[in-house]
């Protein structure tokens, strides 16, 4: 019996410790992912991914990457791969152990071993039969692509996840549309241009999970690819159990509601967005600060309020003496005979739209706003756009506290004319400047006369009622006006003088938005327009309108 036990006991070691010693156990944090996919001209797709892999001290061996693809529309051949920047030869289609399309990159040599640290680059050169017809817009095709992801039992912790779309070279910034953002993630993708100067769309999110399929999809113009390249789905494809999913949801009035919320929020946003009129190349980041901007410029990039831009280039204008102003309301001004040097271009072009007929003025006017945002945009491309910001806002600060720490006020005065157009860039500007000039004198500055025409015939009829500043060592004295007087002259008068020229700054601010920020339609999940689980699901055959997902990498 003895015999029998350790007869037995020897055929269960035997047994289960191959099993125990050479199992994979995968388990690794999937720290950043990102996907480029770019549509290219011909209705193919190109994708690249970078992934981060950090395996954990007590796995095994990552030996085996799996990624997924849109379809099996692909060669292998067009596919390469790295890792750590050495080059994967064993790519195979055959090896792939997701439930759907993919490739397997073995790793070989270069296996991501335990504790280690390596990012995996991966190119897949073409993937045809990615586009679908947009139900929406006949005119249209809706491109969904899904990056692929991990089993959960092999990820700890969260993906910083970016996913790009790259846009068909010609497409205008006006012309495509997004598709809804998953749960989770910004409502709205960041928009800009990539190095070939095809607009894109990128979705991030720090805190994604490597185990989720999240989808995303653009809508662009037929036009701009072949007509052949352009799929159309079955009948079972397009409805598929979708519309039985989006009549259950019309029936809840819980989802009914949150339905009508999106709707409203979506238009909200879309409102608030024609305020914004700087391009979406500035949205691009570089690095450092892009200082040497003039103060009209830094406006601009922080888009301050329009009026607000004219008010600014009002005053310069007429501090270097090219312009005064001859009546408030509406705003009239009388330009120089002979210009001074110096002068900027949206400065000149100021100019130039205020001898122009009423008609025309406004259109003139909108012009130059559209040269001042899009010259900023150039400036700024290479530069850090949040890095500059508050550089700038901290020049706002010190102009303000120069002012305020001033001993005399004469010598508050003198400082405030110094950075006048610094201090105009601060939010509570008005606020600021009643509260500093409200109860001392304020020494008027030498271009006052130019600025204000009822203040220029009190003073050539009867100088003598007005008090004036005492000699400073034989300089000129300078009148004073009560501080509460100056400070509502400025807060008040020049900007309503501006308003009165451009009329309804929201309409006029979307004008300018639409040249230089248009606003692009955002439209549902899939082709068809419906949201939630009535859109696009992503099967691994992802055989539905606009579907282009890639499906689960298997686990490893």
């Amino acid at each position: 019996m003895k015999k029998i036990l350790i007869i037995l006991l020897t055929i269960l070691i035997c047994t289960f410790t191959p099993f125990r010693v050479f199992a994979q156990t995968y388990y690794f944090n999937l720290r950043e992912l990102i996907a480029d996919v770019y549509l290219n001209s011909d209705g193919s797709a190109s994708i690249d991914y970078v992934f981060t892999f950090a395996n954990d001290p007590s796995a095994s061996p990552i030996d085996y990457v799996d990624v997924g693809l849109p379809n099996g529309y692909f060669s292998k051949n067009d596919i390469s791969a790295e890792v750590n920047g050495l080059p994967i030869h064993d790519i195979s289609a055959s090896g792939y152990q997701g439930s759907g399309t993919g490739v397997a990159l073995g790793l070989g040599a270069n296996a991501i071993q335990p504790g280690q640290t390596s990012q995996v680059h991966v190119r897949i050169g073409k993937v045809d039969q990615v586009l679908r017809p947009d139900s929406k817009d006949p005119e249209y095709a809706s491109a969904v692509f899904s990056p692929t992801w991990f089993g959960s039992e092999f990820l700890k912790g969260n993906t910083d996840m970016t996913v790009v779309f790259h846009l068909p070279p010609g497409v205008q910034p006006e012309e495509p549309r997004w598709h809804s953002s998953p749960a989770g993630w910004p409502s709205e993708p960041e928009t800009g241009f990539d190095e070939q100067n095809n607009i894109t769309y990128a979705w991030r999110n720090p805190e994604a999970s490597g185990f989720k399929q999240y989808k995303f999809g653009a809508s662009i113009p037929r036009k701009y690819i072949p007509a052949e390249a352009i799929i159309t789905p079955s009948v079972s494809e397009t409805l598929g159990t979708s519309s039985g999913d989006l009549f259950g949801a019309l029936c809840c009035p819980g989802t009914a509601l949150a339905l009508i919320f999106l709707f409203g929020w979506t238009v909200y946003k879309k409102q608030s967005r024609k305020m914004q009129y700087l391009p979406p190349k500035v949205s691009i980041e570089g690095h450092g600060i892009k200082r040497g901007l003039t103060a009209v410029e830094a406006a601009i990039l922080l888009e301050q309020p329009l009026d607000k831009i004219l008010t600014m280039i009002l005053f310069s204008t007429i501090k270097k003496e090219a312009a005064t102003v001859t009546q408030r309301d509406p705003l009239t001004i009388s330009v120089s005979d002979t210009l001074p040097e110096g002068l900027h271009n949206y400065e000149i072009e100021f100019l130039k739209a205020f001898q122009k007929p009423d008609a025309e003025k406004r259109i003139a006017l909108q012009d130059m706003f559209i040269n001042l945002v899009q010259s900023t945009s150039n400036k700024m491309k290479g530069f850090s756009r949040s890095e500059t910001i508050d550089y700038y806002k901290f020049i706002v600060q010190t102009a303000w506290q120069q002012v305020k720490t001033a001993e005399t006020p004469e010598v508050r005065s003198e400082k405030y004319d110094d950075v006048m157009e610094w201090t105009m860039l601060d939010e509570e500007y008005e606020d600021k400047t009643k509260e500093i000039f409200r109860t001392d004198p304020v020494f008027i500055p030498r271009w006052w006369p130019r600025y204000d025409p009822v203040f220029r015939k009190t003073i050539s009829s009867t100088p003598s009622t007005l008090p004036t500043a005492p000699d400073i060592g034989g300089q000129i004295a300078l009148p004073t006006l009560p501080g509460s007087d100056f400070a509502a002259s400025m807060v008040n008068g020049a900007q309503s003088m501006a308003t009165s020229v451009v009329g309804d700054i929201t309409n006029f601010t979307k004008t300018i938005s639409q040249k230089t920020n248009p606003v692009p339609e955002v439209w549902s999940k899939g082709s068809s327009g419906r949201t939630g689980s009535g859109g696009c699901v992503c099967a691994c055959a992802c055989a539905c309108a606009g579907c282009a997902c890639a499906c689960a990498g298997g686990g490893r």
